[in-house]
């Protein structure tokens, strides 16, 4: 098969990061978990690499004539596919966001996250509304 745009490659690598990732669980997890631990061990660095790669596939998605509205459809999509998965661990994820609630920290720790998702949600309704 010939990969003629930009969405095509972007799935392609999906699911060939995924396939590995499922193949490392199944063959011994705990690589796969050490492999995780590497990633994240230093927060800041991965959340601006994740940004970076964010804005390179955003790109890529509404140059390749993707909308900003087709694109959120597909998040709500993603979303509820973590949903399913975090579904029975979720409880110590309340437990540490209720924390950094009661603690004043909740907003300035994802300040920047909810900041991008309030851009992304603010261009969406506007297009919905035929604003812009």
């Amino acid at each position: 098969m010939e990969f003629t745009n930009s969405i095509e490659v972007i799935a392609l690598v999906l699911v060939v990061i995924v396939t590995i990732k499922m193949l490392i669980l199944v063959v011994k997890a705990q690589t796969w978990m050490n492999i995780t631990k590497a990633i994240y061990r230093k927060p800041a660095v991965t959340k601006f690499i994740g940004a970076i790669l964010a804005g390179v596939i955003l790109y890529y998605l509404i140059n390749s004539g993707m909308t900003i509205v087709q694109i959120l459809a597909v998040s709500l999509f993603v979303a509820m596919m973590f949903m399913i998965g975090l579904a029975g661990d979720i409880g110590p994820f309340i437990k540490k966001y209720e924390a950094q609630l009661k603690a004043g920290k909740l907003w300035k720790k994802h300040w920047f996250y909810t900041l991008i998702w309030i851009a992304l949600l603010v261009w969406g309704a506007l297009v919905l509304f035929n604003v812009i």
